[in-house]
């Protein structure tokens, strides 16, 4: 499974020469990645509900061309990876025609309330186990 995740670019997103400053597309890794649970049936607060939280525990971008102002921007998100306590996301970030910009992993820790690596709860492990592309 994969979740596709589109928008323009925002003026604020970018510099004085109107390209998207770089830490942008982590913002945009999260909004992804956020969708992608979303669509499985449960959103971040849920998952903080439960007493997890979703730490950010690595992140690897590629960064191939700059976006633009007021370009249509999509974001393709896919789970990688799903481990008792650790999930990898991968995401392509295009321009709407496909011209690709970044290419990103992230691997987030399920984290408790006390700040200590915990086990994910096992509704949503399983989701995401069941998005995996095989």
């Amino acid at each position: 499974m994969q979740h596709v995740t589109e928008f323009r670019v925002r003026y604020s997103e970018t510099d004085q020469m109107g390209v998207v400053y770089h830490a942008n597309y982590l913002v945009w890794c999260e909004m992804g990645r956020t969708d992608l649970i979303r669509a499985l049936g449960k959103s971040y607060v849920d998952v903080e509900r439960d007493g997890v939280n979703l730490a950010v525990a690595e992140a690897r971008l590629r960064y191939k061309r700059g976006a633009l102002y007021d370009e249509v921007i999509r974001v393709v998100t896919r789970v990688s990876e799903v481990r008792s306590r650790v999930i990898t996301f991968d995401y392509d970030i295009t321009r709407a025609d496909g011209t690709p910009l970044v290419s990103a992993t992230t691997v987030l820790v399920a984290v408790g309330r006390d700040g200590r690596s915990t086990t994910l709860p096992l509704d949503i492990r399983q989701a995401l186990e069941n998005a995996i592309e095989n």
